[in-house]
């Protein structure tokens, strides 16, 4: 019994003992390790539910959205949507002959699995095909616009509410109205896109579910340009949704700073450079026959000595410039000089060094 009692003592004081050193690590002032409340790590995870979807994102979840790439690395593109917004106020008004005012509210960069996640049902969702970039895009309707568009059509008075009827499918009469208002906001984007390129946007087919309207994988990157329709007192939104596949044939076109940018081009210095080639002179070679001689050969060359050439009289001859062959000739005589007849065209090598040249 007296050592049970002995070995329960020592237990008990060794467990003091490594409280009393747990102690002195974590409140000691050498090497303490502190742990992190949930504040500190929601701001080091990037997460703030006080902060909005579309403002800028901080911490690992600025790491996990960076391989989206950033409208603004389109400058055009706000061009584009601006011109857009200006046609589309005055194609509404005369589409609705009512006060329409159209503003831009945002365009930002988005994963496509994102948006169609985030969509407020039930909407109107407008798949549309660009013909010449040979790809699609995808025009969203909000039921706010929607009620609106159908009232301001079919004579509703002025100073009244849409009224809205949850619940139910949009009826054949919704969805043509609409139809024809999707429609006219394509020719408009149709004539925004014109002084860049021609793209003709035609309506493919309309969806009121999410799921059927999928015109790229959920992880690719696309423009989303968020328009805003007002008519006094009634109104809703206009989504724009461009993948970046879409946009990739005019890339290039879209990097430009502004309108009709060329990087330094001169048109006075390409006109005078144009006008002064075609009066510079070039010195052109009939090449009868080209023959390889030893060095030897050559150096006891004595004059009078004949060099034979594997040609006959009646042989074409080369027309070179320099190094580059021209064409084929023909050798004669006009008077009392040497002449020669092109028997062929210019060969594809010397209108290559003529397009480089230019």
């Amino acid at each position: 019994m007296a050592d049970e009692a002995e070995t329960t003592d020592e237990s008990e004081e060794l467990a003091s003992e490594w409280d009393a050193a747990s102690d002195d690590d974590s409140g000691g002032d050498d090497g303490s390790e502190r742990v992190l409340n949930q504040e500190e790590i929601d701001n080091l995870l990037g997460f703030d539910a006080s902060v909005e979807t579309d403002a800028e994102r901080t911490g690992i979840r600025a790491i996990i959205n960076s391989a989206l790439v950033s409208y603004e690395r389109l400058p055009m593109l706000e061009i584009v949507f601006d011109r857009l917004v200006r046609l589309m106020t005055t194609s509404l008004r005369n589409f609705t002959s009512d006060n329409v005012e159209v503003s831009l509210d945002t365009i930002s960069s988005i994963r496509f699995g994102d948006y169609l996640n985030s969509i407020p049902l039930p909407a109107i969702l407008a798949v549309f095909r660009a013909q010449q970039l040979d790809n699609y895009g995808l025009l969203t309707v909000d039921s706010n616009l929607i009620y609106s568009i159908v009232d301001v059509l079919l004579g509703g008075r002025r100073g009244t509410t849409a009224m809205r009827i949850e619940g139910r499918p949009y009826t054949t009469i919704e969805r043509v109205l609409v139809q024809r208002m999707i429609e006219v906001v394509l020719q408009d984007a149709r004539a925004a896109f014109a002084p860049l390129t021609a793209v003709d946007f035609e309506l493919d087919r309309i969806e009121t579910n999410p799921r059927f309207a999928a015109i790229a994988r959920p992880a690719n990157a696309a423009i989303l340009v968020k328009l805003r329709i007002d008519m006094e007192d009634r109104g809703g939104r206009i989504e724009l949704l461009l993948p970046y596949a879409t946009l990739e044939p005019i890339r290039e076109t879209l990097l430009q700073q502004f309108m009709g940018e060329k990087f330094g081009r001169d048109n006075i210095w390409e006109g005078h450079l144009a006008s002064e080639l075609w009066t510079t002179d070039m010195d052109v070679h009939a090449v009868l026959d080209e023959i390889e001689l030893p060095l030897d050969h050559i150096r006891n060359l004595q004059v009078g000595d004949t060099v034979m050439l594997n040609v006959g009289p009646d042989a074409q001859v080369s027309l070179k410039c320099g190094q580059v062959h021209l064409t084929r000739a023909r050798m004669g005589r006009l008077g009392n000089s040497v002449a020669v007849r092109l028997e062929a065209p210019l060969s594809q090598t010397a209108l290559r060094a003529v397009e480089e040249a230019q």
